[in-house]
């Protein structure tokens, strides 16, 4: 098979957290771009995914949105229900929806860890598992692409990312995306992740306005993603041209966790 078609996903149903802006908005292109014409989309405000459905669907696609909260677990059979409704099957499951929380580890309030930990790891989990029984299993095939980020390599700077529930939470979405493809495989579902570097974005924009220089000086590239810069990854992982890649993370950031 030529390696264009490998890359190819159409007819293939998307489902896409956090899907109506930044890596979640450029991620839904990329997949349009490679046939997958009929995207689900969830965010928590209504306003912005009525404005990424007007983006895509000029482009072409068909789109379902789905206003909710992932944080809260209940959320996730009701957005399943209504996309199998809508489109019959998901075939691929892109987990992008996250949080962040800035504060120095001895400070670090408990309620923002469990909102941290909450969305970022027992969410996608629980979507992951809802999705996986409702379409995947019972057809015996699917996608899964975790959104995992440097932060989960290991600690970091504190004058860079004072990140502590954070960095925890995206080193178990790299843990997870390994549990689950192992155990998934057997049904024919592939499960793996992206390690996005520093993106500019509103959750990233402190950060940003606070150790630029520093973000620059630790990545090879000397610059941060685009809104480009994952197209390529989550087309890789979501078709068939990495039919045998499974648990696998891929860094997309500019060799920073090359030094």
């Amino acid at each position: 098979m030529k390696l264009a078609q490998l890359l190819r996903l159409d007819g293939q149903v998307a489902l896409v957290t956090g899907g109506s802006r930044g890596l979640g908005l450029q991620m839904c292109e990329a997949l349009l771009e490679q046939g997958a014409t009929q995207l689900v989309i969830t965010a928590r405000k209504a306003h912005e995914l009525d404005a990424a459905k007007a983006l895509l669907e000029a482009q072409g696609a068909q789109v379902l949105t789905h206003a909710c909260d992932l944080s809260d677990p209940a959320a996730a059979k009701p957005l399943v229900d209504a996309a199998i409704a809508r489109f019959g099957a998901i075939d691929i499951l892109v987990n992008n929806a996250g949080a962040s929380w800035g504060a120095a580890a001895a400070e670090h309030p408990l309620e923002a860890w469990n909102k941290v930990i909450g969305l970022n790891q027992t969410a996608l989990f629980v979507l992951s598992q809802a999705v996986a029984n409702a379409s995947m299993i019972p057809r015996g095939r699917g996608v899964i692409v975790n959104i995992a980020s440097i932060a989960g390599y290991g600690g970091s700077d504190p004058h860079f990312m004072p990140t502590v529930g954070y960095n925890a939470s995206k080193a178990a979405v790299i843990n997870l995306t390994k549990s689950l493809a192992s155990e998934w495989a057997q049904f024919g579902i592939r499960v793996n992740a992206i390690a996005p570097g520093v993106f500019p974005s509103r959750m990233s924009k402190g950060m940003i306005d606070r150790a630029e220089q520093y973000i620059l000086d630790h990545t090879p590239l000397k610059r941060m993603g685009t809104e480009w810069d994952l197209k390529g990854t989550i087309a890789l992982l979501a078709s068939p041209a990495s039919a045998f890649i499974t648990g696998a993370t891929i860094p997309v950031d500019g060799g920073f966790t090359a030094l």
